[in-house]
Order: structure tokens, then sequence, then C-alpha cells
């Protein structure tokens, strides 16, 4: 435990899949696809339903975290009981990094599927690319209580998430150099989506791949069970386990699914709500996002340092007040660019803090020999998988045709998942799940 190189080569799978975080979930797509679909001759039509094109990318990733919540939990357990841990997260890993390098196909007036169609595959290969990116999560996130002591989690989760945010502004930064130069701006934007999943590749298979060892031992399955069958059996045990014997671990999952949907939300319509509401260009927006990325990098790193002193409950609580300062100021005051900067560098400082610290903090509260199994419950709302936060945002844009509207239902979120973290008690969740909380600042 605490291996340096095994440390480094688990951050750096951050470092890798950032990459599919910040050029493909929050800078591109989305006002790709909803430029895609403005162009179409005909609106964009789904099971008889109009779909309003700014409403698309939004109902796409609550699409693709409504699959997840059937299959992750599932998928947790089975690592548990199998030792497949490594092997399900490099196996996923490469499936959504391959969906990412095929959006490169997708532009108008496509032979065969038109515009319509080239919307509609851009989706599907979003949704099996962020499914896929989903799983890695809930395995990586499990080697966490094997790589770091319990008192190490805060620091090495931040240390995670501030080196997939300088990675995934590194590849940022190389997109935004290919738009300024290129005079084809649909082409630099295609490439800069492959480019996402050629990194996430690359380097999953660099670090990831050569130095994680899985040391927890399979746990036995009772004989002549399916895998699948016993999968499911387990998910549901775990859920009452959680309930009955771990009340104040669910309790935190509870607030946790909630305030993370709403910084889920921020994320991916961030770019949609600059070029949309703000008429911001591409260019613009990649630089913002840029700017984000290694802003975050000093955040996660500063929180870090935070929970060290106060702990990482009162260190999220901090960041989910600035989170809803930000959303009405994102309503009531945000007008230009300049403004629009500001605003990032502060939900910068807190993107990276909120995340890192959420993930530590929930390893300390599971039982051993469980983590993949806890994770899969976890990974539902994790980055780059809320549901239910888009699904409000697009159907407040639906109904009332502005996303600055739309932005404000976000409050919610934050306000409901402060009030719900401030009444877990930590300790009590620490010993419950046989964990020593001697030594972690509570």
């Amino acid at each position: 435990m605490n291996d340096k190189r095994e440390i480094l080569g688990w951050t750096m799978y951050d470092w890798a899949n950032s990459a599919f975080s910040t050029t493909v979930v929050t800078a591109l797509l989305g006002p790709y696809i909803e430029s895609l679909a403005s162009s179409s001759t005909s609106p964009v039509m789904l099971f008889g339903l109009q779909i309003e094109p700014a409403a698309i990318y939004p109902f796409t990733v609550s699409l693709s975290v409504l699959i997840q919540v059937l299959f992750l939990p599932l998928l947790g357990t089975i690592a548990d009981f199998t030792n497949l841990k490594k092997r399900m997260m490099m196996g996923f890993a490469y499936t959504g990094a391959t969906a990412t390098m095929l959006l490169f196909i997708v532009q108008a007036d496509m032979p065969i599927l038109g515009t319509n169609g080239a919307v509609l595959l851009a989706s599907f290969l979003f949704i099996v690319a962020n499914l896929s990116f989903g799983a890695a999560i809930v395995f990586y996130n499990a080697f966490l209580p094997e790589i770091a002591s319990a008192d190490q989690r805060d620091i090495v989760s931040s240390q995670g998430f501030a080196v997939g945010y300088v990675g995934g502004g590194l590849l940022l930064l190389l997109n935004l150099i290919l738009l300024s130069v290129m005079e084809d701006t649909v082409l630099a934007v295609r490439l800069s989506l492959a480019s996402a999943g050629l990194w996430w590749l690359v380097f999953t298979y660099l670090f990831p791949q050569q130095r994680l060892v899985v040391r927890e031992p399979a746990r036995q399955m009772p004989e002549g069970e399916g895998l699948f069958r016993f999968g499911v059996k387990r998910v549901l045990a775990t859920f009452r386990e959680m309930w009955t014997k771990y009340p104040e671990t669910l309790r935190y999952l509870i607030a946790y699914l909630i305030y993370n949907d709403g910084i889920q939300t921020v994320i991916a319509v961030a770019a949609l709500f600059a070029s949309s509401e703000l008429g911001i260009e591409p260019q613009v927006v990649l630089l913002l996002v840029l700017m984000i990325q290694f802003v975050a990098f000093g955040g996660a790193l500063l929180f870090g340092w935070l929970a060290g002193r106060i702990g990482a409950k009162k260190s999220i609580l901090l960041s989910l007040v600035i989170w809803s300062v930000i959303v009405i100021y994102a309503y009531l005051l945000l007008i230009n660019t300049f403004q629009l900067f500001v605003l990032g560098f502060f939900l910068a400082l807190v993107l990276g803090g909120s995340q890192a610290l959420s993930r530590s903090l929930f390893s300390q509260m599971i039982p051993r020999d469980h983590e993949a199994e806890y994770f899969g419950f976890y990974e539902i709302s994790e980055r780059g998988t809320s549901w239910i936060g888009t699904l409000f945002f697009g159907l407040a844009v639906t109904i009332t045709g502005s996303q600055r509207v739309a932005i404000l239902t976000l409050i919610v979120f934050f306000l409901v998942g402060l009030a719900l973290l401030s009444r877990v008690d930590i300790r009590r969740a620490m010993l419950d799940s046989g964990n020593d909380p001697e030594g972690v600042v509570i």
C-alpha cells in the first residue's frame, strides 16, 4: 500500500480518460450535435416527438446514465467475485476510447444516414463511450482503498483529479491550436473528438495497464450460481446491507447522488450554454474550458490540503455553497465573455476538490473486499454520469426555450445535497463499516 509506482499508474488513468471529459463531454460534442441538428432541413424526431436541437445532447447524456443505473452496480459485484477488476477496467476503457475515435466519421449529409442520421449516430457512439467511461471508473475507484492507506486517500484522490485536469487540459490546448490554424472548422472539431479517444487509449495502455495490480482475492461464489443471476442477487443484497447495516453510508450516497447531478449537469451543458445563450465562438469556449482545467488542477490540490485541516465533509460543504453562488450569478448577471471567464475561474476552484474529496470520503465508509460492489452504486452519479440534472435541464429548455431559465433549476441540487450531507455522521459510518477513524481528520 502507498507504493509510489502503483499510485502513479492509478493517477495517470485520470490523465488518460479526462480527455474524454474535457474535449468530448464538456467542450465540443454538445455544440457539434446541436449545430448538426440545426443544419438539418427536417426536425429530429424520436418516438414521434420533435426534439429541440439544444435538448438532444442533454437527453443523450441522460439516456446513457439510465443504462448505467442498471448495469454499473452489477459490474462491480461481478468484479469482486471474479478477480476480473483490472481486465474489466481495461476492456471498458478500450471500448470507450474506440467509440470516441469513431465520432470522427460523423458529419452532415452522411451517405445513407443523412444529417439526422448523423445526429443519431453521434448520440449512439456517445452513449457507448459514456457507458464505458462510467464502467471503467467503477473499477478504477475500487483500486483506491488497495493502493492508499486511510490517512492518505484524500490527497491521493485529489492528486488523481489534479493530474486528470492537466492531462485533459493539455489535449484541449492542442485541439484549440488545431481549431485556430485549420480553415475547415468542422474537420478540426471531428479530429479533436477523435484525438480524445486516441489519448484515452494510448495512456491507458502505458500506465494503468502496466502498473496496477489486483491484490484482493476473489470472494467465493456459491456453487451452481450463474454469474449474471448471482450478480443481480448481490446488487439487491448490497443495497439491503447499506439500508440495514450502513445507514450513514447510504445517507451519504443519496446526498452525493443529488449534489453531483448538479455538478455533472454544469459540466455537460457549460459549453452549450456559452455558445447558444451568450454567442461565444467555439475557439473561445475551448479557451474557457482550457482555463478551467488548469485552475482546477490547483483547486483539487487546494481542497486536498483543506481536507487535511478541516476534514473532507466540511470542505465539500464549503464547495457546495460556492456552487450555489455560481448558479445564481449565471442566471442573474452573466452577460458577456469577461464575466464568463471570471465565473469559470471560481467554478474551477471547486470542481476538482468537490469530486476528489467525495470519492475519498466514500472509500472511508465502505467495508473491505466490497469496494467494486459499492463503487458501482457510487458511479451511478459520478462525473459524466448525471441524468436527473440533464433531464431537468433538457425539459426546462424544451418548455421555456431558454437555457438561462433552465440553469436556475440546478441550484436545487446543490442546496438539497448540502442539507443532506450536513446530516451525515462520518465517524459512525467509518466505524459501522469496520474502518478505523484514527488519523483521519473528520
